[in-house]
C-alpha cells in the first residue's frame, strides 16, 4: 500500500512559493470551479452504499485528490487513526453575536466590499473571492462579537475541518506558554532535553531555533524527486502497516533521530515541518502529556470550545504536531479571540499574556525570505507576522486555512478551505487584500 504521500504533499508543502506572484498566477491550472467541486454537487459517499463512482477511500492517492478532498478535509478521521483534543464535560462558553438585524446587514456589506487582487488589474467582491479560494467556512469577529459566518462544501455549523499547518502554530502556542511560564528553557540545547535524539541535528540546535524553523537540517520537500525526505518521512510516520522488507525509521520520532545537517542553526529561516514535531517531542517531555492533552487542557477546556477536536497520529499513537489537526470553525474563532485579547478568555486570563507579546514581536525578518506574498514577514513561535500597518499575524495551513488576527481592526477571522492548489502563495493574492478590505470596513463602523 502507498505511504501516505498525497496528504503528507498537502500538509508538509510550504505556504508560499518562490515563484514571483504574477508568474504564480499565469501557471495556475483550470481546475473545476468551486461550485462544481461542491461536494453537495458531485455527492460523494451518498447513498447506502454509496455508488462504486461516489466512493471515497483508502489509499491517500485517491481521496487527498481534488475534486475528492473537498470531502476529505472534512471526514479525516475516516481514513486514518486520530487521538482526540477533549473540550471537557462543561457547557460551551456561548459566543457573542451581532443582533440579528444587524448581522444580516453585515452580511450583505461585506459580501459586496471590493478590493483589488494583488498582480490584477480588475477589481473583485469579497463574495466573489470566497469561491475564488474554495472558501469551506469563514468566520469573522470584531470587538468580540460574531458579525459573519457562512459555510460552504462540505462544513457546517457542527462539522470539523481539517486545519493543515495550523497545527504548527496550535504546538507553537503550547511551547511559548510553556516558556513564559518558565517550565521550558527556550535558550537550552535540545539534547538536553531529549538525549534520545543522538547525533541527530537537532541535538545541538536550541529550543527556540526549532520554534522558530531557524535550525540547520536537512530535509527536502521537494514533490518532483522520488528520494526527497518528504517521502521517507511519510513513509516512517504511515500509521498503516509497513511494507514487507521496510527497514526505515518508524514514526515521527525514530526519524527524527536521523536527520543529518545542513547549514548552521540560527542562520536563517526554513520553513520546515519536523521542526514542528521536534517541537512537540519537546513539549510532550517537559510536560508529561501528549500535545493532544496539553491542548486540552490549557486551550480547548478553558476557552469553552463547543467541539472536541482530533489529531491524527502514526504508528506509535504520537500525535502529528506539523498538521494533524480537525476542528470547528468557531472553536478556531475562540482560539483567535484569546490570541486578540492576550490569553484572555472574558475576564480569566487563561495564560500569561506575555505569551502573546513574544508572538507579536516576531522573529528576525532578516533571516526570513522565499516567500513574495508575504514581503517584510516574520516568523515567531510557529505563527507567520505579517509586520503590516494593522500588527497581523496569523496562524497557516495549506489549501487555504488561516486564522488571521488584526489587532487594530480589533478582528479575528478563520477560514477553511479547500484550495486545489496546495501552496498558499497562489491564494495570497486574493486573500490578502480581501482581509485588509473587510478590516478596514469594520474599522469604519460607528460604535
Amino acid at each position: 500500500m502507498q505511504s501516505l504521500q498525497i496528504i503528507f504533499f498537502s500538509l508538509l508543502v510550504s505556504v508560499s512559493v518562490s515563484a514571483p506572484i504574477n508568474t504564480a498566477l499565469a501557471e495556475m491550472k483550470e481546475p473545476l470551479s468551486a461550485q462544481q467541486s461542491d461536494p453537495r454537487v458531485l455527492r460523494w459517499m451518498e447513498g447506502f452504499p454509496p455508488p462504486a463512482d461516489k466512493l471515497i477511500t483508502q489509499p491517500d492517492s485517491v481521496y487527498f485528490s481534488f475534486p475528492k478532498l473537498r470531502w476529505s478535509v472534512c471526514h479525516l478521521r475516516e481514513f486514518l487513526p486520530t487521538e482526540e483534543i477533549s473540550r471537557g464535560l462543561k457547557a460551551p462558553l456561548p459566543l457573542t453575536y451581532a443582533p440579528a438585524h444587524e448581522f444580516a446587514e453585515l452580511r450583505i456589506a461585506i459580501d459586496g466590499l471590493t478590493f483589488l487582487p494583488i498582480g490584477s488589474s480588475e477589481e473583485m467582491t469579497w463574495e466573489q473571492s470566497l469561491f475564488a479560494n474554495y472558501t469551506d467556512g469563514l468566520l469573522i469577529l470584531h470587538k468580540g462579537k460574531v458579525v459573519y459566518e457562512r459555510y460552504f462544501g462540505c462544513l457546517n455549523e457542527d462539522g470539523k475541518h481539517a486545519a493543515m499547518s495550523m497545527t504548527k502554530s496550535v504546538t507553537g502556542l503550547l511551547a511559548e506558554i510553556l516558556v513564559v511560564e518558565g517550565a521550558l528553557d527556550e535558550n537550552a540545547l535540545v539534547s538536553e532535553i531529549i538525549p534520545e535524539i543522538g547525533g541527530s541535528a537537532f541535538a545541538n540546535a536550541t529550543v527556540r531555533e526549532v520554534m522558530d524553523m531557524t535550525t540547520g537540517v536537512a530535509y527536502s520537500e521537494d514533490y518532483a524527486d522520488p528520494d526527497a525526505d518528504i517521502w521517507k518521512y511519510s513513509k516512517a510516520a504511515s500509521p498503516l502497516p509497513k511494507p514487507d522488507g521496510y527497514i526505515g525509521p518508524n514514526g515521527y520520532w525514530e526519524y527524527l533521530q536521523e536527520v543529518e545537517p545542513e547549514g548552521n542553526h540560527g542562520d536563517a529561516f526554513h520553513y520546515k515541518t519536523i521542526n514542528s514535531d521536534m517541537l512537540g517531542w519537546i513539549i510532550s517531555r517537559v510536560s508529561g502529556k501528549a500535545v493532544t492533552d496539553l491542548a486540552s487542557e490549557r486551550l480547548w477546556i478553558p476557552m469553552g470550545a463547543e467541539q472536541s477536536a482530533y489529531q491524527t497520529v502514526d504508528g506509535n499513537g504520537v500525535p502529528f504536531a506539523g498538521g494533524g489537526l480537525s476542528a470547528g470553525l468557531r472553536d478556531l474563532g475562540r482560539l483567535g479571540a484569546m490570541m486578540l485579547n492576550g490569553g484572555k478568555v472574558g475576564s480569566e486570563q487563561v495564560f500569561p499574556e506575555q505569551t502573546v507579546r513574544n508572538i507579536r514581536y516576531g522573529g528576525h525578518r532578516d533571516k526570513f525570505a522565499g516567500f513574495p506574498t508575504l514581503p517584510g514577514a516574520s516568523y515567531r513561535s510557529q505563527w507567520w507576522v505579517l509586520h503590516n500597518d494593522h500588527g497581523a499575524f496569523a496562524a497557516r495551513g495549506v489549501h487555504g486555512q488561516t486564522i488571521y488576527v488584526d489587532p487594530t481592526a480589533e478582528m479575528v477571522l478563520v477560514r477553511f478551505a479547500s484550495h486545489p492548489q496546495a501552496k498558499n502563495g497562489y491564494i495570497d493574492p486574493t486573500s490578502l487584500p480581501a482581509f485588509q478590505a473587510v478590516a478596514e470596513y469594520l474599522m469604519s463602523l460607528a460604535d
